[in-house]
Order: C-alpha cells, then structure tokens, then sequence
C-alpha cells in the first residue's frame, strides 16, 4: 500500500491544465483564470467627489468667505468650466472634480443662498476627493491566472472595463457505477439490492470544484458491462467508476478493462475509508477507481478528485489541512491514514471538532451531519480532549 501523500502527488502529476476559452463575464463565476486580468481602465477614471458639497479652491475657501456658484456636477454630468478664484462648483458624490478644484466644502459645512454659498468650515486640500486610479490603475492585474472567480471578483473586473475572461475549459468528468445491487432511486428495488446513492453527490462535488460532470449510469456486473465503458466516456478528460475496485470475484475493473488498454498505476493506499481505490489510464485517459462503500466514495473524492480537478484548471492541487481541538477522545491509530468525520463547533472564536462515536464506511447519515474530517496520521497515539488535531473542511 502506499501513502495518502504519494497517491496525491501521482494522481495530480498525471494531469496538465486544459485548454483556455472565453467567456463573458457575466458567465465566468466560479471558473478558472487562464490567463492574468488586467484592468482596461483606470478606476476612478478621473477624480470624483465623496461627497455632497462644493467643490473649491482651499485657498479661497476659508471660514466665512462667500463664494460664487458658477455650476453643478452631478454624477456623470461633468462641469465643463475650470473653478477660478472666488468660485465655487456645487458637486453630488460621485461627480468629477472640475478643474481647478483641489478640495470639498461638504454641505454640512456651507450655507447657499442667492447663487452664492458662504463657507463654514475651511477647506483642506484633497479631502473628500477620490483620485484618478484610487482603486486600480489601467494595465494593473486585478485577478491572477489560476484564481478561481468569486462574485466579488466579478464586481472588480466590471469596474476594470473587463467584458470578457480566459478561463480554463470545465474538465469533462465521466462517472459509472458498478454493481447488480444496484437501482436509482424511485425505482424498484432488486432483490437483496441497494439504491445508488453515491452518484448524486459526486455529481455535484465535481460541479462545485469546477468540472462538468457526466452521469454514464450503472454498469451490471460482468465483463462485457464493464468493457462498454471506453465507448461509454468518450470524450472525457477523466474517467471515474464507483465500486468494483478490488480484486474480488465479481470486482471487475481491472479484469474488464485491461484488454481494453487499461494501465494500472497503482491500487491500495493506505487509508481509511477507501483503502481498494486504483488509478491509471484507460488509453489516453487518466481512470480513477473509487471504492464502492458510499461514504469512502465521497471522502475520497474529497481527498483525490478534487486535486485531479484543481490541477486540469490550473489552479492550486494541494490544500493545507485546518486545526482544530478535540471535543472527545480519540483511540490510537492503526498503519492507515485515518479520515474521522466530525462536527465543528467554534467556542471563543477556536474551532473544536467532536468525531461521532461510530465511523462505519457505509453510514452516508454522519457524511451528511459532519463538517470536516479529522485527519488522524498513521500510528497517531491515543488523543485526549483539546488535543490540537488537523482537519479538512468537507464544504
């Protein structure tokens, strides 16, 4: 068997970053830079008022001066004139600075009257400006490529003048289930069967990680089935079945798939759940074989899917783990890299993790409750409460 960290690097270095496309901005949410943003324009684009008031020459503008008011600038409606001496511009937020001008009088401090506005408070020059490229210049880099884009990042562009992105194209991720157990949900249920529930949040993991997920049903168990599934994905850029990635009777995988060119590179790694997971390629496509059991299907989608993702985008493959403390003991560890789900609550602003008492791979019911998985290395000692242990965010 080997190592968590080694089945991670293997599996992450098999993939490169998939091809850049453009999109609208409007559509890039959540997708992938390819290429650096850059800012088309200055923002502000020209020095604008923070304020309601005056916009004045600070020389002029002392306490109790009176000053003309030759004009107004509203937002988008620019004074055209230059501010002389004796002048003043009456000015809303967001309206363009006259020239002339280096300071605002606000409203509060100034009283009109008779086309004309006397000066309360003196006048500081710059203050309630906004300068030219306050926020960002023009040609600055607003997002980086690999930057996952967030709704806040889509604000930032628009105001740079960006209409359209280069993302990396979404992974096509291929996924089949294996077993004659198995039947969809609402159908009726075989003898001695299950539903196939794994399915369903494996679809939308891969969509929340960036990828385009393709459901390619469920396969029977035997060797034909099985060997359909190079026609079945084509097109993908990975392939993933569900079940049927160990060396049992009716674990077909390997068997079926290897005089259709399938090139094992490793199986067994040393953890818990998901120990019977393989990797390798099926012609040109890299294939990842998660285990059956519905909860070390997910967790180990979370440990090795996601970074196959990461990696095909671009992005950052590898996520530092989390600390926490523990709310409850922990016995010690066996030689497998222990993934323990677990509640987080955050008590004086510190997260503790409770781990539920019972951690069968079968049991979906503590996935859905959990919120991270405590990361218990092999051979971890017995841990008592408020033990500082590693963590992994399951959302």
């Amino acid at each position: 068997m080997i190592s968590v960290a080694e089945a991670t690097s293997r599996i992450v270095a098999a993939f490169g970053a998939m091809p850049p496309e453009a999109v609208p901005l409007a559509d890039a949410a959540g997708r992938v830079l390819a290429q650096d943003a850059i800012a088309a324009a200055d923002q502000p684009p020209a020095p604008v008022s923070s304020m309601d008031g005056y916009a004045v020459r600070a020389a002029d503008a002392q306490a109790g001066a009176t000053l003309k008011v030759v004009g107004t600038a509203p937002a988008g409606r620019p004074w055209p004139g230059a501010v002389k001496s004796g002048e003043a511009v009456r000015i809303f937020t967001g309206g363009a600075v006259p020239r002339g001008a280096d300071a605002i009088v606000i409203q509060e401090d100034a009283g009109a009257r008779d086309g004309a506005v006397r000066i309360h408070a003196a006048a500081i020059a710059g203050k309630h400006i906004r300068v030219a490229g306050l926020d960002f210049r023009h040609g600055q880099t607003l997002a980086p490529a690999g930057h996952r884009l967030t709704a806040r990042d889509l604000s930032l562009l628009a105001a740079g003048d960006v209409a359209r992105v280069d993302v990396r194209r979404k992974p096509r991720v291929a996924f089949v289930a294996t077993g004659d157990e198995l039947s969809r949900p609402g159908e009726t249920r075989k003898p001695g069967g299950i539903v196939a529930s794994s399915g369903y949040g494996l679809a939308a993991m891969i969509d929340a990680w960036g990828g385009h997920a393709r459901d390619l049903g469920i396969l029977q168990d035997s060797e034909e089935a099985v060997g359909s599934l190079p026609g079945l994905a084509e097109g993908a850029d990975l392939i993933v079945t569900l079940g049927g990635a160990s060396v049992g009777d009716h674990d077909l995988v390997q068997r079926a798939l290897g005089p259709k060119g399938f090139v094992l590179d490793f199986w067994k790694i040393a953890l818990r759940p998901g120990k019977p997971l393989i990797f390798g390629r099926l012609g040109a496509t890299p294939l990842l074989g998660l285990p059956g059991n519905p909860v070390s299907t997910l967790v180990c989608a979370r440990l090795f899917l996601k970074p196959a993702i990461a990696a095909m985008l671009g992005a950052r493959a590898q996520e530092p783990p989390l600390g926490a403390r523990l709310s409850r003991d922990l016995p010690a560890n066996d030689g497998r890299q222990d993934y323990v789900r677990a509640k987080i609550e955050y008590r004086d602003g510190e997260p503790w993790a409770e781990p539920f008492a019972v951690q069968d791979s079968s049991m979906l019911s503590t996935l859905a409750a959990a919120d991270a998985l405590i990361v218990r290395p092999p051979h971890a000692p017995a841990a008592a409460p408020g033990t500082r242990v590693d963590i992994l965010l399951l959302e």
